[in-house]
């Protein structure tokens, strides 16, 4: 049997997402912003939708505006409110290990003269929660830091941040990137301090092309583009009702804890057999978000490996899918040797995986470590 273990990438839709987006490819297909019969019955689906996203991140349906996906919902984000709250400072400040999405609006906001501050971590991904917290002044502007990272796991302090902003009087806006989080632990943007707080539908066995970005009410974004006025004219264009829809059905069927008790137990079985193994390094921290294990077989090339369990029906990646074959700024920035860098896989659950799916993964790597060997 082959197994599916690219979830960080993207998830299979679900059955509930599948049904709501035919209803709304097949029945309620009008504009939400038409006035007409058809128009009205939109609204009032997108309104149902912008209520069952905002109940999951425990905000008010006024706080959720609707994107294309997290790139998009980052980017808004982290221009948004660099420009919106430029007149009170030029410090932006990340993390070295933050997605692709971030990472570079961040380099594009250096080049525009913001003072950009990339905070390091420790050899399990963990944020210098020190070095942050020395970085926010009376200048600072933006702080965006991830909620857990999409390639090795590692669940950040975002719980700590909004009380050293407020701490150091500090006028920034606090923006959380919990595309990889969302759905897989409790999420409440207001225990968290949030300002913003970017998810993703295809994350949680949704639809692609739809997310969704939390937005505290009084923060104040720049829009990024311009159009006709749709999510309060910060994302302007027609809403894609059938990604929308799907996104709900996907939110509605989350169940957070239990398929965090269940992963847990899942991920900690396979870590034992992995430790049964010689030659197998973990990369992700033991307390890591378990849905996501990041290991490494010294001796071996990440590309070999994935191409040899791609031609046996399993699916994993090297890191990040929109790295694209780079080499992994977030293991690097880890301070991990190339032997490990070079040779790493990212192994990501869904709470749909088997204990007899990752049995059979191991018993494929098993085997592509002996042919590969060979050659």
């Amino acid at each position: 049997m082959g197994a599916y273990l690219d979830n960080s990438a993207t998830t299979k839709v679900c059955e509930k997402a599948k049904n709501y987006m035919l209803e709304a490819l097949e029945s309620c297909w009008g504009n939400p912003s038409s006035l007409h019969e058809k128009g009205i019955e939109a609204d009032n689906l997108l309104l149902k939708a912008r209520e069952t996203v905002a109940k999951a991140l425990s905000c008010e349906k006024d706080e959720i505006l609707f994107t294309s996906g997290g790139t998009e919902g980052n980017n808004l984000a982290v221009f948004g409110a660099a420009y919106g709250n430029k007149r009170k400072g030029n410090r932006v400040i990340t993390s070295a290990i933050e997605h692709p999405s971030v990472q570079k609006a961040f380099d594009r906001l250096e080049k525009e003269g913001f003072e950009v501050i990339r905070i390091g971590t420790d050899a399990y991904g963990e944020i210098d929660f020190d070095a942050l917290t020395d970085a926010v002044n009376e200048k600072t502007v933006l702080v965006s830091i991830m909620a857990v990272n999409n390639e090795v796991g590692t669940i950040q302090p975002v719980d700590k941040i909004a009380s050293v902003i407020k701490r150091k009087n500090s006028p920034a806006f606090f923006h959380i990137d919990a595309v990889q989080a969302f759905g897989k632990i409790p999420l409440n943007v207001k225990k968290l301090g949030a300002d913003l707080m970017t998810v993703s539908s295809h994350k949680i066995h949704g639809p692609k092309g739809v997310g969704a970005l939390f937005i505290k009410k009084g923060t104040k974004l720049t829009p990024v583009t311009v159009g006709g006025g749709q999510e309060r004219d910060i994302r302007p264009g027609t809403e894609p009702m059938p990604a929308i829809a799907g996104f709900m059905g996907a939110v509605e069927e989350l169940t957070v804890k239990a398929s965090l008790e269940k992963t847990t137990a899942l991920r900690d079985s396979f870590i034992g057999d992995i430790a049964k193994r010689e030659g197998i390094v973990i990369n992700s921290p033991a307390d890591a978000l378990p849905y996501i294990i990041n290991l490494s077989l010294p001796g071996y090339r990440s590309e070999t490996l994935l191409n040899f369990l791609s031609d046996s029906g399993f699916y994993v990646s090297s890191g990040s899918a929109c790295a694209k074959g780079h080499k992994s700024h977030v293991l690097t920035a880890m301070k991990l040797p190339d032997s490990l860098t070079d040779s790493s896989l990212r192994i990501s659950l869904s709470r749909f995986t088997t204990d007899e799916e990752l049995d059979s993964f191991l018993e494929a790597l098993d085997k592509a470590m002996k042919v590969i060997m060979k050659k």
